[in-house]
C-alpha cells in the first residue's frame, strides 16, 4: 500500500513575514531541524504576526487560541544557525476558529525548509471551553487578509 502525503493549499499572499535563527534547541538527533523545532518556530512566527496586529494568543482576559491540529510538510533541511524567513498568513475563518499558514525558507537563497498550517480555536482558558471569536479579534484577523 502506498504511503499518502500530506498536501498543503498555500494562499497566494502571506500577510507578514518574520526572520529566526535555528537555535541548537531546535535540532534533532540528525542535526538538522527537528519536527518539534519547526512547530516552535511557526508558534514564534504566530505570536509576532497576531501582535503586529494587536493582538494576543492569550489576553490578560483569559481568552485566546487553542492549536487544534497541525499539519508540516518538510522540503529541506535546516541547521544551527540557519536564519529562517516565516511567513504567515491567516484564512478559512469559522465562527470559533482559523487556520494559520506557514512558509518557512532559508533568507540566504530562498529554498524552502517546510510549509505548514495550524488550526486555532478560540478559547475562553478560565472557563474551560471554547467560544466564538470576539468581535475584534475577527475583524483584525479578516482586515490583515486584505
Amino acid at each position: 500500500m502506498p504511503v499518502t502525503r500530506i498536501r498543503l493549499e498555500l494562499p497566494e499572499r502571506f500577510q507578514f513575514s518574520t526572520q529566526l535563527e535555528v537555535r541548537v534547541s531546535d535540532l534533532n538527533y540528525g542535526n538538522h531541524l527537528g519536527n518539534d523545532g519547526v512547530l516552535t518556530l511557526i508558534h514564534e512566527a504566530r505570536r509576532r504576526f497576531l501582535e503586529s496586529l494587536g493582538l494576543e494568543e492569550i489576553g490578560a482576559d483569559g481568552l485566546g487560541f487553542v492549536i487544534a491540529d497541525a499539519a508540516v510538510v518538510y522540503r529541506a533541511q535546516a541547521f544551527y544557525g540557519d536564519r529562517l524567513r516565516i511567513e504567515v498568513a491567516v484564512g478559512n475563518f469559522g465562527s470559533r476558529g482559523c487556520d494559520f499558514y506557514y512558509r518557512i525558507a532559508h533568507v540566504n537563497d530562498s529554498r524552502v525548509v517546510a510549509e505548514a498550517k495550524t488550526g486555532v480555536v478560540c478559547f475562553d482558558f478560565p472557563a474551560q471551553k471554547t467560544m466564538s471569536f470576539p468581535a475584534k479579534v475577527l475583524a483584525k484577523l479578516r482586515d490583515s487578509v486584505g
